[in-house]
């Protein structure tokens, strides 16, 4: 029996909207290949070449090839070539390395001692003129004591770097920086860090390297600090150890929504035992007010107070080059009153 008329409508309706649909996937598909050549083609001086050659052969096939399922298979054809050649490109663990993050840390383990290498303790006088140096650290796990979260701003209310700081009382504070490993003459780019751009680095540091050059010397940088409640420090430590030694083994690329600064975190535990996922874990600003909702960090105060008296870039400076530095900076935050291991 022929549909009726508002049968034929409704699958008129519907198959335009499939067809939308698939002329909107193949046009992200085409816009992301047309970025994985321009960034990531091998040869640098070819890359606005050839994504403008894949660009224009997009064009041709989409206004000249009928039936248009034939010019949907080509565009889809074509996207699947990029993403073959995309997989193949590997990260490297040698380069020339910007100066800080030439040295990947890596850990031994014998029952509860931890002896880390390359850890970053640079004497910063500015951003730009430092000290380096590169410790060995041994960590007695009997003395963690707790885990404090930095969030970094540099600019943008809306994007934010945690940083998680490990008390080991008298083994000192260890602190973890999930970044980019850029190559002397590289600087970041947001679009560049959706692509195989960047390999990524755990910057494994000391407080008075990794806080204080964010808070002291870079300029428009913002640092909070809250103590994290009800965290398993133990197991999570081992978590980075595990990924820093796994990463001095085998190099990952880093990217800006799979694999960045907060999401690397919630990948390092098992899939079982991973947080819901939430909006604010890639709108990372937010994500002091995701932990004091879930009651990780301390709710003895409304959440805008205790973020406005969290900030530590004044005692930060104060404590500049005291030996102190870490205490000095917790001087009067909620929850940081010392803890036994």
């Amino acid at each position: 029996m022929p549909a009726n008329p508002p049968q034929r409508r409704l699958l008129k309706v519907f198959t335009l909207l499939a067809a939308g649909i698939v002329w909107l996937l193949l046009f992200i598909g085409l816009l992301w290949a047309f970025g994985a050549l321009w960034f990531d083609f091998p040869h640098p001086g070819l890359r606005r070449g050839a994504a403008a050659v894949f660009a224009l052969a997009a064009v041709l096939v989409t206004v000249f090839v009928r039936p248009r399922w034939r010019a949907k298979l080509g565009l889809a054809v074509g996207i699947l070539l990029v993403i073959v050649w995309w997989q193949t490109i590997q990260p490297r663990q040698f380069r020339d390395w910007k100066t800080e993050v030439s040295q990947p840390a890596h850990a031994e383990i014998e029952g509860d001692i931890v002896t880390l290498h390359n850890v970053r303790n640079f004497d910063y006088r500015t951003e730009t003129d430092f000290t380096v140096r590169h410790e060995t650290r041994r960590l007695d796990l009997r003395n963690l004591r707790g885990v404090d979260i930095f969030i970094n701003y540099w600019g943008s209310p809306y994007m934010a770097h945690p940083i998680l700081s490990f008390d080991f009382g008298p083994d000192g504070r260890i602190c973890f920086s999930i970044e980019t490993r850029p190559e002397k003459g590289e600087s970041y780019s947001a679009l560049g860090g959706l692509y195989r751009q960047f390999e990524l680095f755990y910057v494994v540091a000391d407080e008075r390297d990794v806080i204080r050059v964010r808070a002291n010397y870079r300029k428009g940088e913002d640092v909070y600090l809250y103590r994290v409640n009800a965290l398993r420090a133990r197991e999570a430590f081992m978590e980075y150890i595990r990924t820093v030694n796994e990463l001095y083994q085998t190099p990952r690329w880093y990217n800006a929504i799979t694999n960045n600064c907060t999401s690397a975190i919630r990948q390092q535990r098992a899939a079982s035992d991973r947080a819901p996922w939430d909006w604010r874990m890639l709108v990372n600003g937010f994500g002091d007010e995701l932990l004091y909702e879930n009651r990780a960090i301390d709710r003895t105060l409304p959440f805008a107070g205790l973020k406005r008296i969290s900030r530590v870039n004044e005692r930060a400076r104060a404590a500049d080059q005291d030996p102190d530095f870490s205490e000095k900076i917790r001087v009067g935050l909620p929850g940081m009153q010392p803890q036994q291991p």
